[in-house]
């Protein structure tokens, strides 16, 4: 906290200030999930996956689109999806204007 006074040597025609705190703009971090084109885009590709999955049978030799390849990509779209929602929460504020928080 600073102190300015006009009877301060070098001082300059500032109005005293004792104790004041500057206004504080109240942020977020980012906007909610459910409001990004990120999580639409991720639940339609799990879909996809999941969809394909129950299209394609797995042959008896083993190859095909079976359930286990599906949960796995699935998991690897998961792993993804959470580390685009850490980056972007990770250095981006939105203004908060919503009244209630203040």
């Amino acid at each position: 906290m600073s102190t300015y006074s006009a009877d301060t040597p070098g001082a300059s025609s500032r109005p005293e200030r004792v104790g004041a705190r500057p206004a504080r703009r109240a942020t977020t971090e980012t906007k909610p999930a459910f409001k990004t084109t990120e999580l639409i885009a991720y639940v339609l590709t799990v879909l996809g996956v999941l969809i394909a999955s129950a299209m394609v049978d797995e042959n008896a030799d083993g190859q095909g689109f079976g359930a286990d390849h599906a949960w796995f990509y699935v998991t690897l779209l998961t792993i993804g999806y959470m580390i685009s929602r850490g980056i972007a929460k990770a250095g981006s504020y939105e203004h908060d204007d919503d009244p209630r928080t203040d």
